[in-house]
């Protein structure tokens, strides 16, 4: 294949179109920028580089994984400790591919996205450079699973380009479905070991990260700063009488290992009987090594913990199975995104989810730490008046959804967060509606995840039983992205979106029917003229005389419009023009909405915002779910994301025509009609 002079493409990411989200990639042309630091790599079959390519040899290890010239080491450190669980593997890489039997030049991944697993075909052309493979490679050169799930990866996020830099517990979460968590580390770290060695226990995949401000750089002690480690087993020692607290880790790049205590040439393993020396100890340069837990404390700043989920692990042992919610939904600027402080007017406008913790922890027994060690909140029991209060523990997970595709478009991760408040019970019967949100100044917080810029944010909450909101937020109103929420718990809960179940009254929808006054009748006859009665540019100069005195005492920017005139014509009238009786009725539903809009704009600038119009729409007999809400504020807001009177007006009459009309087909009391095809273009003539 042939490339343009100065271009530097990688072609063939697409291979045969996969599934979902990876199909929305499709075929790629993948482009090297200068801050990678890359030349030209030609892609090549593997047959051409290699005498005798397989796609596993013998098994898959963690030294398998050896990262090549792209920065995605918290990709390549997942994948290595992905290597430690067969099982989880098997799921990401399908058995039974190679080069020789069935071999079509294909090969096929398994990866989760936002619930659910996705399947992505790639074709086995990789970038190559001077007979070697430029990215991710074996430490057995023949070797081809690494490579080919790299490759996989990249198409379902779009390019190589976009994989460069990032968290482990993204790859995590991809690799497996389940949840990833943060702990920040500090010196007086109590309980970090027990909360590794149970995490790993329970197959649960384990990483590090030593933090940079100035990128990537290699310390004395042979730790490279800026860099992702996968942590791959925890071991107790004896020297003497004192216990030690061993970890290994794992550099991605397969070599470039720890040079303090406990490292391969460290005399102290030479104390330890040869039996425990010849388990653990393995002299070589692969990137693995041991030390200490207080070194590790001190070199290090975050451990990311991905547990498995539901779907992964199956039943309890217990047998009681998983509960768990997912919800999608998106922040929309003017709409719901209402920014992180809960002091702000804005804060209450972003996504609410109700939460209902029925069962308590069972206390534990083996651990008086917990199986966490003490991390996340408080205990499963705390302390409290006469004995113990029983607390029920439950995991958030908050992911935004698709950024890292964008990242092409010089789009980042946006700072997110959730906040936990507890709804007492006497607040509980006034939740139906968005009304409720007045009141949610009034909760205690119960928790919160910090605000971090990641695609994950989850935390393990301790709460005791009862009922709380979960508000999801980005770090600064008006910001926008996709997310997905989700609920985890061992015993039973429930949760719910606070939302509105669509509904109008039919009967408020009617209208006062009010006579007209002498002066307006007279103004109707003169406009109408033989004809008796209006067209749109004639309704039009009626209302802007009617109206005069109300918008100037009220501030009411502007007229109604030609275009609102023709469509209240069209919901009022015959279509065309507007009788008398019409207008009549017409005109007491204006006073009605005027009246409305002057009572929800309370700021008096002549327009309302999304909260208010929610509210003013919910006033004039309409009860609207988010997703509807959203719909018509999208198509209402001016630039400035506000609704003035006019788009209030053509925004109500619309609905209430479409609500009478559809009223008329109503066959039963479930709120279900059924349209022959020219009734249905009767009702969309109003939208």
């Amino acid at each position: 294949m042939l490339l343009p002079t100065g271009f530097q493409a990688f072609h063939g990411l697409g291979g045969p179109h996969c599934s979902g989200a990876a199909e929305a990639a499709g075929p790629q042309h993948v482009t090297f920028p200068s801050f990678l630091g890359l030349r030209p790599g030609i892609p090549h079959h593997p047959q051409e580089f290699c005498a005798e390519p397989k796609f596993i040899c013998e098994d898959m290890s963690r030294t398998d994984v050896c990262q090549g010239s792209l920065g995605n080491c918290w990709f390549l450190a997942a994948a290595a400790s992905l290597t430690l669980y067969p099982r989880l593997l098997r799921r990401v890489v399908p058995p039974g591919q190679d080069f020789q039997h069935g071999y079509a030049g294909v090969f096929h991944f398994q990866l989760w996205q936002f619930g659910r697993w996705v399947d992505v075909v790639v074709d086995d052309r990789l970038p190559v450079r001077e007979g070697k493979l430029m990215f991710v490679h074996s430490e057995q050169r023949n070797e081809f699973w690494a490579p080919l799930l790299e490759k996989a990866y990249a198409k379902l996020h779009g390019s190589y380009e976009v994989m460069r830099g990032g968290h482990m517990n993204e790859a995590f979460v991809d690799f497996t479905g389940g949840v990833g968590e943060v702990l920040y580390l500090r010196q007086n770290s109590m309980g970090l070991f027990s909360a590794l060695r149970h995490a790993l226990a329970k197959e649960s995949l384990v990483g590090a990260t030593a933090l940079s401000d100035r990128g990537e750089y290699r310390t004395e002690e042979g730790l490279v700063k800026g860099h992702a480690y996968s942590v791959t087993g925890t071991h107790k020692v004896f020297l003497g009488f004192t216990k030690v607290r061993l970890l290994r880790l794992r550099n991605p790049w397969g070599r470039v290992e720890w040079t303090g205590a406990w490292s391969d040439s460290c005399p102290r393993w030479d104390a330890l009987p040869t039996e425990c020396r010849d388990a653990l100890l393995v002299k070589k340069e692969d990137g693995e090594f041991w030390m200490e837990l207080r070194d590790f404390l001190l070199h290090f700043d975050t451990v990311q913990i991905c547990s498995l989920s539901p779907e992964v692990l199956g039943p309890s042992p217990e047998g009681g199975g998983w509960h768990v919610h997912t919800f999608q939904g998106r922040w929309v600027r003017g709409f719901n995104s209402g920014g992180s402080q809960p002091s702000a007017e804005t804060f209450w406008t972003n996504p609410q989810f109700r939460l209902t913790l029925l069962e308590p922890d069972e206390e534990e027994d083996e651990d008086e730490e917990g199986p966490w060690g003490g991390w996340g909140a408080s205990g499963a029991w705390g302390p409290a008046r006469g004995g113990r209060t029983p607390k029920c523990t439950v995991l958030l997970s908050l992911t935004q959804r698709n950024r890292r595709r964008l990242r092409a478009k010089g789009l980042t991760y946006l700072t997110v967060g959730f906040h936990v408040f507890q709804i007492p019970e006497e607040l509980l019967g006034l939740w139906d509606s968005p009304r409720s949100r007045a009141l949610l100044p009034r909760l205690l917080r119960a928790d919160r995840s910090p605000l971090s810029a990641r695609r994950d944010v989850s935390r393990r909450c301790r709460l005791r039983p009862g009922h709380y909101l979960v508000v999801l937020s980005t770090a600064h109103a008006g910001d926008e992205a996709d997310f997905t929420l989700r609920v985890f718990s061992e015993r039973r809960h429930t949760a719910v979106e606070i939302d509105d179940v669509i509904s109008a009254d039919l009967q408020a929808l009617q209208g006062p029917y009010l006579p007209l006054e002498l002066d307006l009748e007279q103004l109707f006859k003169e406009l109408a003229g033989e004809e008796e009665e209006l067209n749109a540019w004639q309704l039009q100069a009626l209302l802007s005389i009617a109206l005069e005195p109300a918008r100037v005492h009220t501030r009411t920017p502007r007229e109604i419009g030609l275009r609102t005139c023709e469509q209240l014509l069209q919901c009022f009238g015959h279509g065309q023009s507007l009788a008398l009786h019409h207008f009549q009725r017409l005109w007491g539903h204006l006073l009605e909405w005027q009246a409305i809009f002057h009572k929800f704009d309370e700021d008096a600038s002549g327009t309302m915002n999304s909260f208010e119009l929610r509210l003013a729409l919910n006033a004039a007999g309409f009860h609207l779910n988010n997703q509807l809400t959203q719909a018509l504020t999208s198509r209402y807001r001016d630039s400035r994301l506000r609704v003035d009177f006019e788009r209030f007006v053509s925004c109500v009459a619309q609905l209430t025509c479409i609500f009478c009309h559809c009223s008329q087909h109503l066959d039963g009391g479930e709120g279900v009609i059924c349209l022959t095809h020219r009734q249905w273009m009767e009702a969309a003539t109003f939208s």
